[in-house]
Order: structure tokens, then sequence, then C-alpha cells
């Protein structure tokens, strides 16, 4: 089914891998449709809650393929505003994904590839290995589509630095500025990262997150009073939902709730 990743599932669980370690697992038209593709079949999987998003080798993703780079050039305005985006859908898929998403960042994560990274829930880090970087104002080319995301994940100063400087930052750096949620010790990060996803799947309501990444999503463009108003309708409705019911229940009777 796949050429470029793989997808594996486990104890309501997707992983999904970039699989070209010999190209640092770089971003190019085909591995973006897998990638949308992989993320529609564990949609459609009514028993996966999280999907951890990895790679292969030294690296999470590099960002372009080079080979793909070069064709760039040779692709006239509108050939280049399709390409763009098929990219943005990936990100825009992946950032209202109504399921829970980790990115469990192994190595290099640059440009598209750090863009990648940023539009997931969660991000975990490899303390040793992990770099984080929009290298993009280096070669000519601009942070575009990626500067969206970051903005919604951290703001001010820290993000300006890192669209224009092009500078790359270590797994500390990134969870310090909250580019990253965790860093863990590279021999740990694929077992931490796991257990972290069971930790949520078991913890969390499928409906509240759905509904709350929903309005996370939605929310942005909002002003106060519409906000507010949008927030008043969505309470609401979560009231009446199968899993608050549940969850209401069971906090009455002082049970465990198991989700």
């Amino acid at each position: 089914m796949f050429n470029q990743i793989t997808y594996t599932t486990d104890s309501r669980i997707a992983t999904i891998t970039l699989n070209k370690p010999e190209k640092r697992n770089a971003l190019n038209p085909e591995l973006v449709d897998e990638l949308l593709k992989a993320f529609d079949l564990a949609m459609e999987d009514e028993n996966i809650r999280c999907v951890i998003l990895t790679g292969t080798g030294n690296s999470f993703c590099a960002g372009a393929d080079l080979e793909y780079i070069q064709k760039l050039s040779n692709l006239n305005s509108y050939e280049n505003y399709l390409d763009a985006e098929k990219l943005a859908q990936l990100y825009l898929k992946i950032f209202t994904y109504p399921k829970l998403t980790i990115a469990m960042v192994n190595g290099f994560a640059l440009a598209g590839g750090c863009g990648l990274a940023s539009v997931c829930d969660f991000v975990i880090a490899s303390k040793e290995n992990a770099k984080f970087g929009y290298t993009e104002p280096k070669i000519g080319f601009i942070p575009a589509i990626v500067m969206i995301f970051l903005l919604r994940r951290i703001s001010g100063g820290k993000a300006r630095e890192l669209l224009l400087s092009g500078k790359i930052i270590d797994a500390e750096e990134a969870t310090k500025i909250g580019l990253a949620n965790l860093s863990v010790p590279d021999a740990e990060l694929k077992d931490f990262t796991f257990k972290f996803a069971q930790d949520l799947i078991a913890e969390t309501s499928p409906e509240s997150v759905k509904f709350a990444k929903e309005m996370l999503s939605n929310i942005y463009s909002m002003g106060l009073n519409q906000a507010i108003e949008y927030a008043k309708s969505m309470n609401s409705i979560s009231r009446l939902t199968e899993d608050c019911k549940k969850g209401i229940n069971a906090f009455l009777k002082k049970e465990k709730i198991r989700w």
C-alpha cells in the first residue's frame, strides 16, 4: 500500500513512520500523498484513538527532497501553487485531526519537517538527537505555510527568530520555548512516547478530545464575542454526548472511568 512510509497499529495507536532514511525522510509529492492516505486510514479505523508520527534513521523529516527542490524551479506559478496547496492540505489535515496526534521527533525536523512536527498535538523529542529549524531563508525560500502553524504553537520573538534566522535548535531549547512538549533520552524515546499515548487514551474521552480540537482549530479566527457564543454552543452540545453522561455518572459514583 505504501512505498515511502510504514503504517502499523497496536493498542488503539497507529504509528506512521516516514521510511526514506537515505533521503533523511525528506518530503516529495508521493510522500505527501502517502501521509494523507495514512491519516485517512487511521481516521476510518474506529479502534484508533491516537496517531504517532515519526521517522526512520537519524531524521524525523529534513524538509523537501533536494531532487524535488530542483524540479520546483522549473514549474510555472500555477504548478507551484498546486504543489503548495497539497502540502497545506496535509498540514491542515493533521492540525484539525479529530484524534490525538504525537510527533516523536527522533532526529532532524527541518523546514517542512519542522512544520510537520508543529501541527501535531504533542511533540516528544530525543534529547540527544532531535534538531528543529526553519532553514528556508538560507536557500532563498520562505517558511510560508509552516509559519501559520508555528505561530499557533509559539509566538512573539522566538517564533520571529526561528522564521527569520534559519537557526537550528536542539531538543532542550525547543522544549523551553514550547515548540516541543517533552525531551527524553533517545534510548527511552519509543517506549516513553508509546506509554504517553496509552495514558492519554486511557484518561481522556474521545468525544471531548474531538470537540476540544475542533474548537482549537476554529477559535483563532474569531473575535471575542463570536468566540464566546461559539464556546457556549459547544459547551451545551458536549453536555448531551454519551461520553459526558458516562463521565458524570462515574464521577458521582466515584468509579474509575475507562475510556
